[in-house]
């Protein structure tokens, strides 16, 4: 039961998120259900080819088909005084995404018998493989490589459930509820992981030679 609900969540949230990126850059209607269709399950198929899951397995989703379909529909009808409050809503829409899929693919992993990297690496996939086609589709920098933390949250995600932390129903959903809310306080207090810029560097190299 636990899956299927997740399953279902995820998939709403992250079809939803597909389309309004589409209907962002201008595209038509057929464009908006392709970018949804891949943002929904694009991570899956990822994982499945990486964890040996046959592909085909992703036809058989019939009626998380039908609900991603629905829910861009939807989308799609909705009047543009409501769709403009997309940015205040959207990062919301996507933490639900991250934190449904990440967890469903790491049960997937784990009753599949892999170790707990391939967990990990099945949660990360899962929660975020449809977000980066989605954003490299729409001709984006992938939101989990650049913005706050993104992926962390699956990673941790993965290590719970691969080492058996977490299991039971009632912990899988206070997971699922902990996750959105980490990554809804990493993207409003900017939240970020340690990186290095050579923007900076450069620009000071070449100073310093104009001075020469």
């Amino acid at each position: 039961m636990t899956w299927e609900v997740l399953s279902i969540i995820g998939t709403i949230a992250f079809a939803i998120s597909g389309a309004i990126v589409a209907m962002e850059e201008e595209y038509d209607i057929l464009g908006i259900y392709i970018l949804g269709i891949v943002t929904a399950f694009g991570g899956g198929a990822i994982r499945n080819l990486l964890i040996g899951v046959p592909v085909s397995a992703l036809w058989e989703q019939g009626l998380l088909f039908q609900v991603a379909l629905f829910s861009m529909t939807i989308v799609f009808l909705f009047p543009n005084k409501l769709l403009k409050h997309w940015h205040k809503w959207g990062n919301l829409t996507d933490a639900i995404g991250l934190s449904a899929f990440a967890i469903q693919g790491a049960l997937y992993a784990v009753e599949m018998g892999h170790p707990i990297s391939a967990v990990v690496v099945a949660a990360v996939l899962t929660g975020s493989g449809g977000g980066i086609v989605r954003d490299l589709l729409a001709g984006r920098k992938p939101l989990v490589l650049r913005a706050e933390i993104y992926a962390f949250w699956a990673i941790l995600t993965g290590l719970l459930i691969g080492f058996n932390i977490v299991s039971e129903p009632i912990g899988l959903y206070t997971l699922f509820i902990l996750i959105v809310i980490l990554r809804a306080f990493s993207y409003t207090y900017k939240w970020k992981l340690p990186n290095r810029s050579l923007h900076n560097a450069t620009s000071s190299s070449g100073n310093k030679d104009l001075s020469q």
